[in-house]
């Protein structure tokens, strides 16, 4: 697209309304993520949509792979006073991520506005907090669909999300291929 044609059809785009009906949808860039994106544009009238992304610095990435392998756990902690984002290569692969899911949005009929959150604490948690803080309407979210063990032994995302939300949500399941 030409930037003459691009400038053009963001001149025809409706500007982002907070104060409409609004969705805040996850997205992490995974294929689950996409889905989510692609089924809410097209079965939801709701049009302003946040798109979410979390992400943990690369500090605490690798406090919390430290801590698995069971060795003393170093206290994190931000002295320097830049702000950990400044060169954390997860904040720049989150705002690649969020970019990516403000586009998808926007060509599924979106208006868009990206929201990125530090995540503190689990992802579920991260998301619960947004949607509070954004006072939206619904949440949108894909889902990896654990079973068996799996689901036995990890909580999913999503079922923390419904559980704590207090907010309709959707959930949209991986979609098989159809070959």
């Amino acid at each position: 697209m030409t930037e003459q044609a691009e400038q053009a059809q963001q001149a025809h785009q409706p500007a982002f309304d907070a104060n409409g009906d609004t969705v805040l949808i996850a997205y992490d860039g995974s294929a689950e993520a996409r889905g989510a994106v692609e089924h809410a544009g097209r079965f939801l009238s709701a049009k302003n949509a946040y798109i979410l992304t979390v992400w943990e610095p690369i500090h605490r990435q690798a406090a919390r792979a430290a801590g698995m392998s069971g060795m003393m756990q170093h206290d994190w902690s931000n002295e320097t006073g830049e702000q950990p984002e400044d060169d954390d290569p997860a904040y720049a692969e989150a705002v690649n991520i969020c970019n990516e899911g403000v586009d998808l949005a926007n060509s599924h009929g979106f208006v868009t506005e990206p929201f990125l959150v530090e995540s503190g604490t689990a992802i579920w948690s991260a998301i619960v907090d947004a949607a509070d803080e954004l006072d939206v309407d619904l949440i949108v979210t894909g889902t990896r669909a654990l079973s068996g063990w799996k689901s036995f032994l990890q909580s999913s995302v999503s079922d923390s999300i419904i559980k704590n939300a207090g907010r309709p949500v959707l959930i949209v399941p991986p979609i098989e291929d159809e070959d």
